[in-house]
């Protein structure tokens, strides 16, 4: 067998040593390094690494130790290419597969992957159990601490308004969040809270009932989970109810939905409305107000929190008024006494903090 020029130093001592390099003839299993005056060193074919390859030599090294380096000529013979450890440009996997197929390969991976994240949040949010839900929902309001308002007078104003708009058996639990920004959110677990920025919005409390109406709708229609999973990823299932969605308000501020899904709770919202014989004019002057002077098409509509997220307001209020019967008489859901309560119930709570966001 032809034996090669080598140097190597044993991965012992700092010393170089300079010999030859031959297959063994006994067995392919090993490489056999000879320098004279020395016992020969045989090496297992399947303890070398390749390390890299210089201008005139390729570096191979010793899984077992570390600080082994053998230089062999670059032009090795075949029968020794044949046991090798072969060069790695890119990565086992890559070396072995080519690179042109591998940039195909992964290619198509990741535009699997794409499909599958985009996807999955809009099957797989519905099929989240519930407990699993609630878990998150706690937590996230959990996470507000002692900044959810909470008078007598306001809570019964507030249960009030939310029997008329969830007829089930089981109710949806609201609440009032101290915080001014103009916002309402459907949290995971059958949880809505409207902020209280937005309440003092509202000029009457049929404009609040098309608001927790609509939040309401996407607790039953199980869009909430399906919004966590596009907004935060699957990893929040991993982690449960200790993920730190519900860190800060912002988390839960940001929570959005496709516009289909907003659609489909504005319609809940009405059809409780009309069950409850609760007027929808208010809640499309609601929606006016809040959209301002700017148009459906205007390219950057004057539009902020709870709104922003939405449909046109023009769409949505339209929506409502054609909703409205014709000649209606309809009754209020709440006396002014009631309202009042619901407006000042986190100025009145003693007990509530003040949310701020540094």
């Amino acid at each position: 067998m032809r034996a090669l020029s080598a140097s190597w130093y044993d991965g012992k001592t700092a010393v170089r040593h300079i010999g030859t390099a031959r297959l063994s003839s006994e067995s392919r299993g090993f490489l056999v390094l000879e320098e004279d005056g020395q016992p020969p060193l045989d090496i297992p074919l399947g303890d070398m690494e390749y390390g890299e390859k210089l201008a005139s030599e390729h570096i191979y090294r010793r899984a077992s130790l570390p600080d082994f380096r053998l230089r062999l000529p670059a032009d090795l013979p075949p029968a020794f290419i044949a046991v090798l450890p072969a060069m790695r440009s890119y990565g086992g996997w890559v070396d072995r597969l080519g690179l042109g197929k591998a940039l195909v390969a992964f290619t198509a991976v990741s535009v699997a992957a794409v499909a599958l994240f985009m996807t999955a949040p809009e099957w797989l949010g519905p099929l989240i159990p519930t407990s699993w839900e609630r878990q998150i929902g706690d937590a996230m309001i959990g996470d507000l601490g002692n900044k959810l308002c909470s008078t007598p007078e306001g809570d019964a104003a507030l249960t009030k308004l939310l029997d008329a708009v969830d007829p089930e058996k089981t109710k949806v639990r609201a609440g009032v969040a101290n915080m001014g920004m103009v916002n309402a959110v459907a949290l995971p677990g059958g949880q809505v809270l409207l902020f209280d920025g937005l309440v003092q919005q509202a000029e009457t409390p049929e404009e609040l009932a098309g608001v927790l109406g609509h939040e309401v709708g996407h607790v039953r229609e199980r869009h909430v989970m399906t919004s966590i999973l596009r907004q935060f990823g699957l990893s929040i299932l991993l982690s449960g109810a200790n993920s730190g969605v519900g860190n800060t308000a912002f988390g839960i501020a940001s929570l959005g939905y496709s516009r289909d899904a907003e659609r489909e709770a504005d319609a809940y919202a009405r059809s409780r409305m009309a069950e409850s014989n609760i007027s929808p004019l208010g809640a499309a002057a609601f929606f006016e107000r809040l959209g301002g002077d700017t148009g459906e098409d205007s390219a950057e509509p004057a539009l902020t929190g709870w709104i922003a997220s939405h449909p046109a307001p023009g769409e949505r209020a339209k929506a409502y008024r054609d909703s409205a019967r014709e000649g209606a008489d309809y009754p209020p859901i709440l006396s002014q006494q009631e309202f009042g309560s619901l407006k000042t119930m986190c100025d009145e709570d003693e007990d509530v903090e003040e949310f701020g966001f540094f």
